[in-house]
């Protein structure tokens, strides 16, 4: 996941302000673009080209909560990225900003007239726009990317319509990064996303169980929703500017106690004290599923035989860690 600098640094756009004036004008990728992947990328590629023919701001038009998160509150909801990272993520790929729009029951009164003459035109006189083949919007999704474009040719302001992006004949989309990551095949969602698929948190206290087995752990909770299979993952750890390899169990725990869902991080060659750290951890491979033993022993030995293998994968993968753009 390459892209040329923006020459100025990537700003947030909530509501009135400098990173709105900015943005005013631009030619904005619309999408949800939960996870960044491919498919996404080739909308903001069409948007970048075109603002820069045009010499003018390129941003992402994005939309907080996941519209599914609204409509079905009550319904599980996998997302690939947190807000904060899909802003990362939209800062890694050249574009000069990220305009977010709250999700809300005024936003999704709007139909599809109304969101392109008071948002798109009215608020942000938009300079062009790139969508997905599938991108729908307004009431009812009745706005469709035929809709928008023939808007744009009324109010003045060009559509890229970009078609499905595939990689060896399979539609890229976030719905297969989903369910390839909740089949623990990461390989597969790394190729989906073009980078690897990580987490973001903060280390909280456990048991210190991981101690009394020659294992001490930095623990993260996911997001209830996460849908990653349970399993032991091969993974690389960021924390400040350094980088290290890392084997991590997410699950349970059934050897022990089955409680709260946990991702618990063994990181190579580090001691220190990590409580309270916010790490970034890439999921680069699958070793296994979650496992009972007949004994602690057996558990450690095969501890042992995670962790080595654990090292071969990450060394076949020196450089895979997922681009990380810090927004203004």
């Amino acid at each position: 996941m390459t892209a040329e600098p923006p020459t100025r640094p990537f700003v947030v756009a909530r509501g009135q302000g400098p990173a709105l004036d900015r943005l005013c004008g631009a030619v904005v990728a619309i999408g949800n673009f939960d996870g960044v992947h491919r498919g996404h990328r080739a909308v903001i590629g069409a948007a970048l080209a075109r603002a820069r023919a045009a010499q003018r701001p390129a941003a992402a038009l994005t939309f907080e909560p996941h519209p599914r998160s609204f409509f079905q509150p009550e319904a599980p909801s996998f997302r690939l990225t947190s807000e904060a990272a899909k802003l990362r993520l939209l800062a890694a790929t050249g574009l000069d900003g990220a305009i977010v729009l709250p999700f809300d029951a005024a936003l999704a009164s709007l139909t599809a007239e109304e969101f392109v003459a008071d948002i798109l035109v009215g608020r942000f006189a938009i300079g062009g726009a790139a969508i997905g083949f599938n991108f729908h919007f307004g009431k009812e999704r009745r706005g469709s990317p035929e809709f928008l474009a023939a808007q744009g040719k009324q109010r003045g302001f060009a559509v890229d319509v970009v078609p499905p992006f595939q990689l060896d004949g399979r539609r890229v989309s976030s719905g297969a990064v989903r369910d390839a990551l909740a089949a623990g095949r990461v390989n597969e969602a790394t190729e989906l996303l073009g980078y690897p698929w990580f987490v973001t948190g903060q280390v909280v206290h456990g048991d210190k169980r991981g101690r009394t087995l020659g294992y001490p752990t930095a623990n993260l909770r996911l997001d209830p929703d996460c849908g990653l299979q349970h399993g032991i993952y091969a993974v690389r750890v960021g924390v400040g500017g350094a980088r290290y390899d890392a084997v991590a169990s997410f699950g349970r725990r059934p050897m022990f106690d089955s409680g709260a869902v946990l991702l618990e991080i063994f990181l190579f060659d580090f001691s220190g004290d990590l409580y309270g750290a916010a790490l970034d951890v890439a999921f680069i491979a699958w070793i296994r599923p979650e496992m009972n033993f007949d004994s602690v022993e057996d558990l450690i030995r095969r501890m042992d035989q995670d962790s080595s293998q654990a090292r071969h994968a990450l060394a076949r993968a020196p450089d895979a860690f997922p681009p990380l753009g810090i927004p203004a």
